[in-house]
């Protein structure tokens, strides 16, 4: 399991209804939040072998920005 960390511009909850279906429609990840309650909108993307390109790539076509911020090791579950 590895967790992904993404600063977006995702910040109100019709921003998040927007991603939901990019993000459902992705193979590989089992969990994702955004914590639109700090300035950077950290979206955390928990998964096994998830492409990093392949979020940003959804994210754009549904009109937001995404910018790898780090990956945590493998064995975390915790976003």
């Amino acid at each position: 399991m590895e967790i992904l960390k993404f600063k977006t511009n995702i910040a109100t909850e019709s921003a998040l209804a927007a991603i939901t279906p990019a993000l459902q429609r992705l193979e590989n990840i089992s969990s994702w939040k955004v914590d639109t309650t700090v300035a950077e909108n950290i979206l955390s993307i928990s998964g096994q072998d998830i492409n990093p390109q392949a979020i940003l790539n959804a994210l754009r076509e549904v009109g937001y920005q995404a910018e790898l911020m780090r990956v945590l090791g493998l064995g975390g579950t915790d976003l």
